[in-house]
C-alpha cells in the first residue's frame, strides 16, 4: 500500500532543531541545509550553486542502492541535479529524521522515500558489479548530458532506513559537498508507482515555492568559524 507522504514536511526536523539553537553560525548552517533541500526537490537546482551557498567545486560521495558514486566538481554535481530534476527523481520524502549541527557540518540520520526510475535501479545494480574506473566513465557520460527523458510508467519509491549524511561547510558557511551512506541496504525496498501517483518535479516546485525563503545574511560574528581559525593559527 502506498504510504501517505507530503513533500512539504521535508524540513520538520530542521525546524525543531532551530527552535532550540542559539549559536548564530549553527542557525545559518541549518537554514542553508533546509533551503538546499527545498530547492533540490523543487527542481530549482541552479540556485543551490549561489556563491553564498556552495563552494565553486563541491564533491559528493554516495553509497546507495548498492552502488558507490562520486560526483566531483560543479559540472558533475549540477549534472546530477539536472538528471534528477528532469526525471522526477529529485522528489524525496522524510518519514523520520534526527539532525545535529556543529561548527563545520550538519549531520542527519533519515528514514524516508525517494522517487527513482526503474532505469536508475537497473543501472545502480549494474554499477555495483563493475570496476570503479568503468563506473567513473559511465557516470561522467551520464552527468554530461543536458537532457534526460522522464518515464512516469517506470517509477518507484525507494524506501531506505537510517540513511546517514554528513554535509561539510567551509568557514563562510558554504556547502563543500555531501557524504551519503545507506548502512542498511538489505532492508531497503521499492514500491512500484502508478503514473498518477508520481509527483512531478514541476508539481513539487509549486507545492514548495511558498516555503522557499531567501538565505539569511551570514552572521557577522560566527563563533564556530572564529574558533577554528584560532586553532589553525595555534597549530
Amino acid at each position: 500500500m502506498l504510504p501517505k507522504l507530503d513533500v512539504r514536511t521535508l524540513n520538520l526536523a530542521v525546524d525543531r532543531l532551530l527552535e532550540k539553537t542559539t549559536n548564530p553560525r549553527h542557525r545559518f548552517l541549518l537554514a542553508a541545509y533546509a533551503r538546499h533541500r527545498l530547492l533540490e526537490v523543487a527542481g530549482r537546482y541552479k540556485e543551490i550553486f549561489a556563491p553564498d551557498m556552495t563552494v565553486p567545486e563541491p564533491v559528493y560521495h554516495f553509497d546507495l542502492m548498492g552502488a558507490k558514486i562520486v560526483a566531483r566538481g560543479r559540472a558533475q554535481v549540477e549534472g546530477l541535479y539536472r538528471m534528477w530534476a528532469q526525471t522526477h527523481q529529485s522528489v524525496f520524502y522524510i518519514e523520520s529524521e534526527e539532525i545535529a549541527v556543529a561548527d563545520h557540518f550538519v549531520s542527519s540520520v533519515t528514514t524516508g522515500y525517494q522517487q527513482v526510475s526503474g532505469k536508475a535501479i537497473r543501472e545502480s545494480k549494474l554499477m555495483s558489479y563493475l570496476p570503479s574506473g568503468i563506473v567513473r566513465r559511465l557516470l561522467a557520460h551520464a552527468l554530461s548530458k543536458q537532457t534526460h527523458a522522464a518515464d512516469e510508467n517506470d517509477m518507484y519509491l525507494f524506501h531506505a532506513k537510517g540513511v546517514q549524511m554528513i554535509w561539510p561547510y567551509d568557514d563562510q558557511g558554504r556547502l563543500i559537498g555531501e557524504d551519503v551512506w545507506e548502512p542498511e541496504h538489505d532492508s531497503a525496498g521499492f514500491i512500484k508507482l502508478d503514473p498518477k501517483d508520481v509527483l512531478t518535479t514541476a508539481e513539487a516546485g509549486r507545492l514548495l515555492s511558498p516555503l522557499i525563503k531567501p538565505l539569511p545574511p551570514y552572521p557577522a560574528a560566527a563563533p564556530g568559524a572564529t574558533a577554528r581559525r584560532a586553532r589553525r593559527v595555534a597549530a
